[in-house]
């Protein structure tokens, strides 16, 4: 609501301080980046670990520098990632896991990549030999099969039938002692925006099942999904999980590669009222920004988002987005005024998983980029080039 009282950046009403941009957009908040990478930056001090940015999570490279000097590198899901932390954070390591190479990419991805992580056995005799002949550090994703999470299935590396990692029955059938010989660490990856109890739990696994290898390995990285920059979320015992992989291998380098963490609450949509309706008992309103389109993890998780001024009141709306798409919704909420066409409504923690997924379909434009720095500097401004280029090369 344009007249909610709440604090936002540097402590000024969002509202109203929003109120002059073009919507949808987003905005990325240079001084939360830096808080985040601050509270990375002492784990890593405490601990001896190494923390990656998943640029999955946030890829807006136009802050990289904001997040260097607090991180030892990125990590990437593929080739383009892997260019794109080479160039863009050039000074820290590049560390890549894929679910699966292709032929064609690798030559390339030789020339980015420090670390280059295998997803089964079969790809690291494929490849391996070939990554250690270039100098790069191999490691293998191994499956721990435990399952940490509630609901997000999905996003669970360790449900029944993943195709991400390798189990231990895999590894003692497909494993030879020159497979095993060739790698340098291992990695896992099995959580999502959780506590460091799940990690306890998880390493605990990855130590029944593979802690006859760890000692033969130079490095261990332990993934991401680590909410560590959320309020509340238990720092000391992340920390005594890590000092403990520490002392029992003391050869093993860790790692972590959050994206969340790195850029969480640091990054804002906002969007505009364009119409409201009544179906029913249901107080609709259209927005013209879309879940489908802008903050894809909104249906695909599912979650809610929060929204600057909701929350209490009388007045429940049900918002969507202006595309075809019946289930084009972000959530029911709660206001304690009625809203009006042309209100303006802020939604929070926008920095990750929107501007690396969003998409122009209906031919929704692409929110334009800005980055608060005590001002607002533009970063992007998309039109319809962008969403006709993505379609073909006639003009």
């Amino acid at each position: 609501m344009k007249n909610a009282p709440f604090a936002g950046l540097d402590g000024q009403p969002v509202p109203q301080l929003f109120d002059a941009l073009p919507t949808p957009c987003y905005v990325l908040d240079e001084a939360q980046l830096q808080r985040n990478g601050e509270i990375l930056q002492r784990v890593q001090q405490h601990t001896g670990c190494k923390i990656l940015l998943a640029q999955k999570a946030f890829s807006n490279y136009d802050l990289y520098p904001v997040l260097a000097p607090y991180l030892a590198g990125t990590e990437a899901s593929g080739l383009f990632e892997a260019r794109l932390g080479r160039e863009e954070m050039p000074n820290g390591e590049v560390h890549v896991f894929c679910g699966a190479y292709r032929t064609q990419d690798f030559d390339e991805l030789l020339q980015y990549a420090d670390h280059i992580v295998f997803n089964s056995p079969h790809q690291l005799k494929k490849f391996g030999k070939q990554a250690k002949a270039a100098g790069k550090c191999i490691g293998l994703r191994v499956n721990p099969e435990c399952s940490t999470q509630d609901g997000h299935a999905i996003y669970d590396p360790c449900a029944p039938g993943s195709r991400l990692g390798t189990t231990r029955a895999q590894w003692d059938a497909e494993m030879t002692p020159e497979d095993i010989a060739m790698l340098d660490g291992l990695h896992f990856h099995t959580l999502c925006e959780q506590d460091a109890d799940a990690l306890e739990i998880t390493v605990q696994a990855v130590e029944e099942r593979f802690g006859d290898v760890l000692g033969q390995m130079q490095w261990l990285n332990l993934g991401g999904g680590h909410h560590i920059t959320r309020p509340g979320y238990d720092l000391p015992r992340l920390e005594r999980c890590l000092l403990h992989l520490r002392d029992r291998y003391p050869k093993l380098q860790l790692y972590l590669e959050p994206g969340e963490a790195c850029a969480l609450n640091a990054g804002y949509l906002v969007t505009e009222v364009l119409d409201i309706l009544q179906n029913g008992a249901v107080s609709i309103a259209i927005l013209d920004t879309s879940a489908a389109c802008h903050m894809p993890d909104v249906l695909e998780m599912p979650y809610q988002p929060p929204l600057y001024g909701a929350g209490s009141g009388n007045f429940t709306y049900r918002l969507g987005g202006p595309t075809c798409l019946a289930g084009d919704v972000i959530g029911d909420y709660t206001f304690p005024a009625p809203l009006q066409v042309g209100d303006r409504l802020v939604f929070g923690d926008m920095a990750i998983y929107t501007t690396c997924k969003n998409n122009t379909f209906n031919g929704m434009p692409l929110p334009d980029l800005f980055v608060w720095q005590g001002k607002f500097e533009r970063l992007t401004q998309f039109g319809y080039s962008d969403f006709k280029t993505r379609l073909g090369s006639r003009r």
